[in-house]
């Protein structure tokens, strides 16, 4: 999957760097808090298999500090055998995170849980961030008292600028209230980054130098990253990983009990511990419509690993319909060049026309979309129907210089639903 963000992130890292409604977090490379004494515990048990998960955006998605931080704990604890939950995925933040989180990261019992969504967070409302964050922290204590979590903080080229002057960016800011009614250690990684930018030692959009006359000029500075945003692997993910290490003997140091977790109190009475991922073979198809071979079908079993389901609308007239209890709902699903609308009806409210297709879409990747949220918690009625609404998909890839290389890839106009974002539960 491509990683996504780019420029968006870099005007997100500077609107919330500069928001003055949320107070800022004083920065500090590592909180130790209560640290991870399960982990430890059986990370130091001789022949254990120990599972480290690794829930997060496309900077988690990358071969960079995931991979470079489980190579790390095998050579601290070589006594063990650990193994990787990756559970990643680009462009997608805590929204998201919450809903899949059992699917993708608790089914599989991990010890350890790294959850990294800072700078895809960075343009969400601060309570909503920490409504998803406490829901990640509550289902998997719920579920798995046994699973130790480390909340990991990246950044973008903008908010470096508040990193150096002491403060940790919005995002950041608001995930460390979670952190501490929980007593969940945190790391940010960001900050030497962000000193050393301050003194002009960072290059934050330019490919790695290869040839002695390239390596010449770059001279002491560091090649962070492409795009601002994604480190490369050689040396901004080893940045990362450095403050992994840096923060280690001080998480260890604080990790005095190894007990299982209880959650307590809520921060939040209205956090997000009641996301559900509902798999769309659950609700009532129109006529024509079937459940695609998630093993066989090409294109379906692309996406075996992160959807429990989907169904093709492939014909105008085709539709979904379902019930639910509860205060939100969303549909996880995959857009493309193949994209087109929908509309979305919602109890007795106007008809809702969603366009599964945006500048980004001369691939395939998961994505969502909200049918409604902040909901009256009792019974909601949805449809979803394909329209046969022609639109400019080249107009739309033109926002981002990108163009149709193959007419007949973007002719169809199809939506791809794979399951239900559900704060609460579908009813018959």
């Amino acid at each position: 999957m491509r990683y996504l963000v780019g420029w968006f992130c870099f005007l997100v890292g500077a609107l919330q760097a500069a928001e003055p409604d949320f107070p800022l977090v004083e920065a500090k490379e590592c909180h130790p808090r209560a640290g991870l004494a399960q982990f430890l515990a059986k990370a130091n048990t001789p022949g254990a298999v120990v599972k480290v998960g690794y829930l997060g955006g496309s900077i988690t998605a990358q071969p960079g500090w995931r991979v470079k931080s489980l190579a790390y704990l095998q050579k601290l604890y070589p006594q063990a055998k650990f193994v990787e939950i990756n559970a990643a995925i680009g462009g997608t933040g805590s929204d998201l995170g919450v809903f899949r989180l059992q699917q993708d990261v608790l089914a599989k019992q991990p010890d350890l849980m790294f959850v990294e969504f800072a700078v895809n967070d960075g343009g969400a409302a601060p309570e909503t961030i920490i409504r998803n964050m406490e829901g990640i922290v509550r289902q998997t204590w719920k579920a798995y008292p046994q699973c130790d979590i480390c909340f990991v903080y990246t950044l973008v080229e903008g908010v470096a600028p508040t990193l150096a002057e002491g403060k940790f960016q919005r995002s950041a800011s608001a995930m460390e209230k979670v952190a501490d009614h929980y007593q969940i250690p945190t790391i940010h990684f960001g900050l030497e980054v962000a000193r050393l930018a301050h003194e002009g030692k960072i290059l934050w959009r330019s490919p790695l130098p290869k040839t002695p006359e390239q390596k010449a000029e770059v001279g002491d500075k560091i090649v962070f990253a492409p795009d601002s945003v994604h480190p490369h692997p050689e040396t901004g993910h080893q940045m990362y990983l450095e403050a992994i290490q840096r923060s280690w003997p001080a998480i260890q140091a604080a990790s005095k009990s190894a007990t299982p977790h209880f959650v307590g109190e809520a921060l939040r009475a209205n956090n997000s511990e009641q996301a559900k991922l509902i798999a769309i073979s659950q609700v009532q198809r129109s006529a024509g419509v079937e459940l695609a071979d998630m093993a066989h079908d090409p294109f379906a079993s692309k996406w075996a690993n992160r959807l429990p389901a989907m169904v093709k609308l492939t014909v105008p007239g085709q539709s979904l319909e379902f019930k639910f209890k509860g205060t939100h709902c969303a549909v996880y699903d995959v857009v493309g060049p193949t994209g087109g609308k929908v509309a979305v009806t919602l109890d007795h409210q106007p008809v809702k026309v969603v366009t599964r297709f945006d500048s980004y879409c001369n691939y395939d990747r998961l994505s969502t979309f909200v049918i409604g949220t902040d909901l009256s918690n009792e019974v909601h009625q949805v449809k979803i129907e394909l329209l046969p609404d022609t639109f400019d998909k080249a107009a739309i890839l033109a926002q981002r210089k990108q163009t149709i290389d193959k007419p007949e890839r973007f002719a169809p106009l199809h939506c791809y639903p794979g399951g239900l974002l559900i704060l609460g539960e579908l009813v018959p």
